[in-house]
């Protein structure tokens, strides 16, 4: 499997800088997720790498080999779309063996292609179909077999999952990761979606503005974010951000703001003194506030439940500390009403503080 290399991708329309010196490398049999909010040059660089977007300035690499001047189909890659990109008067097979017989492939070798994706894939029964008699997911799995019988080195998905409906969605994921197990190819995988993400990739790229804020493992990315668009755009319900300032009571460090003051430990205790600066953002993930009848007063927060909404063996509370909205997640059997004023307890190991003027991680 090949590695690939952007090297100080630049992408303009017109004078509009969108993508700003993209530094990136992925090795080989790894699945790559590009993910960020609209509009932050994730799509753009997939393209680009597909070759079906010109590279203002900058390399492209492929096994050290700069492919920005080679046509789409001289790159050895496939691509599935989000709008699935099917020819609809071709049936299931037809549409799987497109590319095969463009190449003049031998027919028996393109039968017997077509059989071992449509297996994989779940589509056997299907190969007389035409794309107007699949559902949804089954046209997905249509267009990432075709994509599967080019037999690419490269695999390119740019937001395949996103005309989905949420259950569909969560099945096509656990599919796309055995897919990803089984074929053992480059994959580069676009969403707008942390979920998908997380549970897709070997390595995620968090980007925007049209530039990567971070990269690493999913567990890397959650729980050592490098600023506060990281720490906020991943996890589900998002970080909580508190504005606050750093305080020393009797030789402890604590984080004071409206509304509570919370004790720093070890590390961050240690972090906020040789940062300098007294203003801080801190952040709490709403899994780390633990509902405690015996808390102390250092290590909790007191917040006034304003808002509760079930989802099963979870409660998302949206509470009020201080004026500051604090979103936390807990056990739905927890006893708790509305209007009702409750401690929870801090973990001080698992609390993120930021600069406010730069945002960064401390």
């Amino acid at each position: 499997m090949p590695e690939i290399h952007l090297d100080g991708l630049v992408k303009r329309y017109g004078t509009v800088e969108v993508l700003h010196g993209i530094d990136l490398r992925m090795e080989d049999n790894e699945f790559t997720v590009l993910v960020g909010p609209s509009g932050c040059g994730k799509s753009t660089t997939l393209r680009m790498i597909a070759g079906l977007e010109s590279v203002s300035d900058g390399e492209i690499y492929i096994d050290g080999k700069p492919v920005s001047h080679l046509e789409p189909k001289d790159r050895d890659l496939a691509m599935v779309f989000q709008d699935y990109a099917l020819y609809p008067h071709m049936n299931v097979a037809q549409n799987i063996s497109f590319a095969l017989r463009l190449m003049k492939r031998p027919k028996a070798e393109v039968a017997a292609k077509v059989r071992h994706v449509a297996e994989m894939v779940g589509l056997t029964e299907f190969l007389d179909r035409k794309p107007g008699a699949l559902s949804g997911g089954q046209r997905q799995r249509v267009a990432m077999a075709r994509a599967l019988a080019k037999d690419s080195r490269i695999f390119l998905f740019d937001e395949p999952l996103s005309n989905l409906d949420a259950k569909l969605r969560g099945q096509m994921r656990a599919e796309l990761a055995l897919m990803s197990q089984r074929v053992e190819k480059n994959m580069i995988y676009v969403t707008h979606d942390q979920i998908e993400a997380m549970t897709l990739a070997d390595r995620i790229v968090v980007m925007h503005g049209g530039y990567i804020q971070q990269q690493g493992t999913p567990e890397e990315l959650f729980k050592r974010p490098a600023n506060k668009f990281v720490a906020g755009f991943l996890g589900m319900p998002p970080m909580n951000f508190l504005n606050c300032e750093i305080e020393d009571r009797g030789g402890e460090t604590f984080v004071v703001g409206s509304g509570f003051a919370v004790k720093l430990h070890g590390e961050n205790a240690n972090k906020v003194k040789s940062h300098g600066r007294r203003d801080l953002i801190l952040g709490i993930r709403p899994s780390d506030l633990i509902f405690s009848t015996e808390a102390r007063p250092e290590d909790s927060l007191t917040l006034d439940v304003k808002v509760s909404e079930y989802v099963g063996a979870q409660s998302v509370l949206m509470c009020e500390c201080g004026g500051q909205t604090v979103t936390v997640e807990l056990n739905s059997e927890t006893p708790m009403t509305l209007g009702e004023t409750l401690v929870f307890e801090v973990n001080p190991a698992r609390v993120h503080l930021f600069d406010r003027e730069s945002e960064k991680a401390l």
